[in-house]
């Protein structure tokens, strides 16, 4: 297998300006960060790799290793056995030079500098300030733009109609001068941004902004796609959604898997949450040949949440010109709501968002057993619940530690209400079906068993 056997990287942005004594530290992190980091190099490195088995990606690249050399002008990466994609004649694809500090920014010197000073219990306040801190300290916090952030959902494994159809909304967007938030990933994260990028040309915006928002377990299994321009790599899962739902000014999701339908129950537990009024403007949408995924999804969300619901979003299908029309006008509503509450329009402080979906949740068997799946429950609380089975579920497909605890104790076992249980069964028998689980199909096993 062809190699990059040696090369020397040097900062373009991030980490350039550092003490000595930053770099000191960050130079001396080693043990588990500095392990975590290498596997978030490699990751970036296999960018637009046809690879999609994390596994199959270490096995291959076992003796690919990274080191940092301190230097008066920040740090240097030096790289040993690398993939050669990210390589265009010898030297390194200005892209992916960029994501490699922006890691290794937040890997490591955010953990030192921000996290690190946090209590071992740390309020709902606190959560929240170093959600704040992080993005500031990746510059993506800026406050002399107006809002124009549309984060966008969806799933990775998606057929070739689905990507056109999300970067044709994407071109719609960036033709209203709106700047796109996503995963990171490729499929229905890589088409808004595509299909954007195209439309900022058109209109001339040369400083169109393309977010990247990824964490450790998820950028490790799931490279970020080439045209993020800003990639920010949270702590975990419950400070990365929260990092989204703060900068977004609307939000739209496309057809995905069990991650996006954790993305949806999480925003639901935010906007059905009796403090929060108007909160987020949301956008369900997708091809018209997915009219059967959303049906199936508003079903679901029905039947567990409550006919209320269909208040807090909106479905369009197969009409990419009246989501771009909807999500330019939902941002300059939230233009003129915040600049009449002079609120900040960079970071949506004012949203209540509950210590559960703060906490991180580890998808232990136990845990998962001991969720609570009641309809008796308030219908954010229960939202909230049924998050933290579909982010457990994620973990048994996609991420090191889930695959593992499947692998040896066997699939989780998920118990409540006899037609919450169904209802959730026939969701993801549908996206068994329709192959949203994961891109190699024939692999797949189911990860959960449900029990009454």
């Amino acid at each position: 297998m062809e190699k990059i056997a040696h090369v020397i990287v040097n900062p373009l942005k991030s980490l350039n300006l550092l003490s000595r004594q930053d770099a000191e530290e960050i130079t001396g992190s080693g043990g588990v960060l500095f392990a975590l980091f290498r596997l978030c190099a490699l990751a970036i490195l296999n960018t637009d790799s046809e690879k999609d088995d994390a596994e199959k990606v270490l096995a291959d690249y076992a003796d690919f290793d990274v080191r940092l050399i301190p230097q008066p002008r920040g740090l240097r990466l030096e790289l040993f056995n690398a993939p050669p994609q990210s390589f265009v004649d010898g030297k390194m694809i200005r892209g992916i030079q960029e994501h490699l500090f922006s890691a290794l920014r937040d890997i490591i010197y955010t953990d030192l500098k921000i996290t690190a000073s946090q209590p071992e219990l740390p309020s709902s306040v606190q959560i929240t300030d170093t959600v704040f801190r992080i993005l500031r300290n990746a510059r993506v916090v800026r406050p002399d733009q107006s809002p124009q952030m549309v984060v966008c959902w969806g799933g990775h494994s998606i057929p070739r109609e689905e990507y056109t159809y999300a970067k044709n909304v994407g071109y719609q967007l960036g033709l209203r001068g709106l700047d796109i938030v996503t995963g990171c990933g490729i499929g229905a994260m890589k088409g808004p941004m595509k299909g954007a990028a195209v439309g900022h040309a058109k209109q001339h915006i040369k400083d169109g902004r393309y977010v990247g928002i990824s964490e450790p377990g998820i950028i490790t299994s799931e490279s970020p796609n080439a045209i993020v321009n800003e990639l920010v790599i949270m702590p975990d899962i419950e400070k990365r959604l929260e990092a989204f739902v703060r900068l977004a000014h609307s939000i739209i999701v496309f057809p995905g898997g069990v991650g996006t339908v954790e993305e949806i129950l999480y925003l639901l537990s935010i906007l059905m949450h009796p403090d929060n009024h108007e909160a987020i403007p949301l956008v369900l949408t997708g091809p018209e040949s997915c009219r059967e995924y959303f049906e199936e999804l508003e079903r679901f969300l029905i039947d567990c949440l409550g006919e209320d619901v269909r208040a807090y979003y909106r479905i369009i299908v197969g009409a990419e010109k009246e989501v771009g029309n909807a999500i330019r006008a939902a941002n300059d509503e939230v233009h003129s709501r915040r600049r009449a509450a002079h609120q900040a329009y960079y970071f949506n402080w004012e949203l209540v968002i509950s210590p559960d979906l703060q906490m991180p949740f580890v998808p232990t068997h136990e845990a998962m057993a001991a969720l609570q799946l009641h309809a008796r429950l308030p219908k954010h609380e229960l939202a909230s619940a049924l998050r933290c089975v579909f982010s457990g579920l994620v973990a048994g497909n996609v991420k090191t530690f889930g695959i593992e605890q499947v692998r040896t104790r066997g699939p989780y076992q998920l118990s409540g209400d006899k037609s919450l249980l169904s209802s959730m069964d026939r969701l993801l028998k549908m996206l068994v079906k329709q192959k949203r689980m994961k891109l190699d199909q024939e692999k797949y096993q189911p990860c959960y068993q449900l029990v009454e």
